[in-house]
């Protein structure tokens, strides 16, 4: 059995819940529990400070990445981890094969 899998998702108007991008289970029955996360009121300093921050950039100019360009960075970022993990792990079997044996270390 594999781990659970926590995704903050979106309950629409209409009941419906949208998920912001896919699962990364298997093809089969998953027990799905809906929990409202709480809001933090317009008032709140961190509410205040971040819109302060958010004002001062569009002031400036600044137009922010749309999600598609993020998401596909951040695809970007995790294959080339996940890349490197891979090539990690060879590295011990490659070092007990024929040819791959490297200099014995001092």
């Amino acid at each position: 059995m594999r781990a659970a899998v926590v995704v903050q998702a979106m309950v629409k108007p209409d009941g419906t819940l949208e998920l912001p991008d896919n699962v990364v289970l298997p093809p089969g029955p998953v027990q799905v529990i809906v929990q409202p996360l709480p809001e933090l009121p317009r008032a709140d300093p961190f509410w205040q400070r971040m819109q302060a921050l958010w004002d001062a950039q569009k002031a400036q100019g600044h137009v922010p990445r749309a999600v598609e360009e993020v998401e596909r960075e951040r695809r970007t970022v995790r294959d080339e981890w996940e890349e490197r993990l891979r090539r990690h792990e060879r590295l011990p079997q490659e070092e007990q094969t024929p040819g791959g044996a490297s200099e014995p270390r001092a």
